[in-house]
């Protein structure tokens, strides 16, 4: 099993960024994947998560109405929309993977079981 995170890199505040997790070794189409990060000196927090199906989104109070998780089972792949960046924004942005419980929702209490390597999100002001 691997999750792969690319798309992240430098940007300005105010710009955007999609991350994208490829994820493979298995299907993923009937569980519930997040996003994560972690700033320097900080510990890792929940940005976003999407259930098995798509049909349900959870977000973090601040990145609600920036951000927007969505997926493509047929791809096996799991996407991280980024508008309005500012510089609290910077960290490592993690994929994860919730493997345990079937047709998942991706709440904010799930406990993830499978990561990606992350990628460096950077917001210059």
């Amino acid at each position: 099993v691997q999750l792969v995170e690319s798309g992240g890199g430098l940007v300005q505040v105010g710009g955007s960024l999609r991350l994208s997790c490829a994820a493979s070794g298995r299907t993923f189409s009937s569980y519930a994947m997040g996003w994560f990060r972690q700033a320097p000196g900080k510990e890792r927090e929940f940005v976003a998560g999407i259930s098995w199906s798509g049909g349900s989104t959870y977000y973090a109070d601040s990145v609600k109405g920036r951000f927007t998780i969505s997926r493509e089972n047929g791809k096996n792949t799991v996407y991280l929309q980024m508008n309005s960046l500012k510089p609290e924004d910077t960290a490592v942005y993690y994929c994860a993977a919730d493997l345990t419980t079937p047709t998942g929702w991706g709440t904010p209490d799930v406990v993830y079981d499978y990561w990606g390597q992350g990628t460096q999100v950077t917001v210059s002001s």
